[in-house]
């Protein structure tokens, strides 16, 4: 909290914030306060050098921090700070380090950071606040500025605990929910009074005002030709050992096992780590099935993995949730609205991980990053006048691709308006809130919305970086929204691996993930190693639907705040839907039920603080 006009901030607020977040911060809670400003922390430890951190930290008397954070390439940046003059105990926890780097270049100290981080320093010389996001937002940021007051947390509820905070909710927000399934705003949140701070971007607080900046964008300009096939193999193979390996500075960890090649490959270089090492680091995997409502092989897949490597594997059938599960158990509801109406078994999934440790590492990333195309790369070869490389990699491609006429048909009747799967805006959106918020322009432009052109040869790859998909799935896998003391790890999403995936040829290298496959050879199962990539073989929600007693949900109790959203009578009962349509009609479901939870958690949330 920064008083920014310098009142004193409220130490009783304050530690009444710190003992909301103890239920994702378990390990202890300390604040600070000195006259205008005031920080509070409910620390997780989940590395070696966090077992006996405290924050917020202190240095020299003039910087002070609290951060969730955890920082790769460790010793690179003692090494940089070194040099600079500026000398650093060793095993420092990740937020000292932060706070030494910061001391030695200010604002800049960003461009020497790499990891999941999101931190406020308070700088008492300058009488400013430092607040930064990591280049991916893996760590939440929200804020709140109500009047002179400057209010952060890495928890939105935390944010909203605040007595002086309304719940006027941000209609561009519920109507991108409505339309896509969520908030399209890097910016915004579904509270009009709680904004977050981008990925990449950092935020400075003064008495002068707020300024917001953004630090880092993907590369592309990057440009990495081997003259052997096998060097590709075997940098890529290093960068992602050294991804995991910084990931894995605990004693127990899990691993998301799909069954998949890409958290396969992270499963595998996390048991190298683990052999080398013995009885340093204990590892399990963890996996969700059908076992009857859908076909599912991913189960199976994940088994021979686990049993071809030695790792303990724990499952979670999860065909007997029902719809709307514990959406008005106040243990089990979220912050902002969710289109998964078995979201609860995120909650199930992420208590069985705390039971056996606190760090879980993803496969997330690898299909974005490893994403085909060919055609902009034979554009970009033919604009350079490579004709060596194409005529080389072009000849290839076409013998071994796909029969073209499929792609063909289907550009053609997109062409002429007649395209089956073309989106239609909904017509139950009502008529006053969509002209209000200006949702058929917004529907509009996002549907047609052009890839970014900034990257040459890797342009849907490049773009999905910045997808809105990526904030809802790291802030839903957070402590402050699964209420387990868990943190969730993304091995992909290094910047060592994404600067090298984005610099390379996507021929032969990404077509299938030959990159990833040829880098597993001897690490993985044959059956899973070659494994083709495949969709979900059904919609789990048009299963249920299907079921006996289903078409309750298509007669719940209506709140009267969702008539301003939804015209209901224009609504297609949901037991007669098609199953392409069910993701769509669910959300208006999904927002019912929200909005009643969270009126309910506002009261909560208040009355816990107060308990306090």
């Amino acid at each position: 909290m920064f008083q920014r006009d310098g009142a004193p901030v409220g130490r009783g607020l304050l530690q009444d914030l710190v003992h909301f977040l103890s239920y994702c911060g378990t390990d202890a809670r300390e604040t600070w306060t000195e006259g205008c400003v005031g920080l509070g922390h409910a620390m997780l430890r989940t590395t070696r050098e966090s077992l006996n951190e405290r924050q917020p930290a202190c240095l020299e008397g003039r910087f002070w921090i609290s951060a969730d954070a955890r920082l790769d390439r460790r010793k690179e940046l003692e090494t940089e700070l070194e040099k600079a003059g500026h000398r650093v105990p060793r095993l420092l926890p990740d937020s000292e380090l932060i706070l030494h780097a910061y001391a030695m270049w200010g604002a800049d100290c960003v461009q020497h950071l790499r990891g999941d981080f999101a931190f406020a320093i308070w700088d008492a010389h300058l009488k400013r606040l430092f607040c930064a996001r990591d280049h991916f937002g893996i760590k939440p940021f929200f804020y709140a500025e109500l009047g002179e007051l400057f209010l952060f947390s890495n928890v939105l509820n935390c944010v909203r605990l605040h007595p002086d905070l309304d719940d006027e909710l941000n209609e561009i927000a519920i109507g991108d929910f409505l339309l896509f399934g969520l908030n399209c705003d890097a910016a915004a949140t579904t509270y009009r009074q709680v904004r977050r701070l981008p990925p990449a971007h950092t935020l400075t607080v003064s008495p002068a005002g707020i300024q917001i900046a953004r630090y880092w964008t993907a590369p592309t300009d990057g440009s990495i030709r081997y003259h052997r096939a096998d060097d590709y193999i075997e940098h890529f193979q290093l960068l992602l050992q050294a991804a995991v390996t910084d990931r894995l500075r605990t004693d127990r960890a899990g691993i998301l096992l799909s069954g998949g090649l890409d958290s396969s490959s992270v499963a595998s270089m996390a048991h190298g780590l683990a052999v080398k090492s013995p009885g340093s680091l204990s590892l399990n995997a963890y996996t969700i099935v059908y076992e009857s409502l859908i076909p599912d092989r991913d189960g199976a897949n994940a088994r021979k993995v686990a049993e071809f490597l030695q790792i303990p594997l724990r499952s979670l059938a999860i065909d007997h949730l029902p719809l709307f599960d514990r959406w008005t158990d106040p243990e089990t509801t979220w912050p902002e609205p969710v289109d998964d109406p078995f979201f609860a078994g995120l909650f199930d999934q992420f208590k069985m991980i705390a039971a056996d440790c606190r760090v879980v590492l993803t496969g997330e990333g690898s299909d974005n990053l490893m994403h085909f195309e060919m055609w902009p790369y034979a554009k970009d070869m033919i604009r350079r006048r490579d004709w060596r490389q194409f005529l080389a990699d072009v000849p290839r491609y076409l013998r071994v691709r796909p029969s073209p006429w499929r792609g063909v048909r289907r550009r053609v009747m997109e062409y002429f308006g007649m395209d089956p799967r073309a989106a239609i805006f909904p017509r139950w959106i009502a008529p006053e809130f969509a002209r209000r918020a200006n949702l058929e322009a917004r529907w509009k432009d996002r549907l047609e919305a052009s890839l970014d052109a900034g990257h040459p040869i890797r342009p849907t790859a490049h773009a999905s970086l910045l997808a809105p998909q990526w904030s809802g799935l790291f802030e839903n896998e957070n402590p402050g929204v699964t209420r387990q003391p868990v943190e969730v790890r993304h091995p992909f999403l290094d910047l060592r691996i994404v600067e090298f995936l984005l610099a390379l040829p996507p021929f032969p290298w990404f077509y299938e993930k030959v990159l990833l496959r040829e880098a597993m050879a001897g690490r993985l199962p044959e059956s899973v190693r070659r494994r083709p990539k495949t969709p979900l073989a059904g919609n789990p929600l048009f299963e249920h639907l299907q079921k006996p007693g289903a078409e309750w949900v298509d007669h719940v109790d209506w709140c009267a705040e969702m008539n301003q959203f939804v015209d209901r009578s224009a609504l297609t009962p949901l037991i007669e839907a098609k199953a392409p349509q069910t993701d769509l009609l669910i959300r208006p479901v999904c927002l019912n039920f929200w909005l009643q939870s969270a009126r309910r958690v506002r009261y909560n949330l208040h009355a816990e603080a107060s308990n306090g």
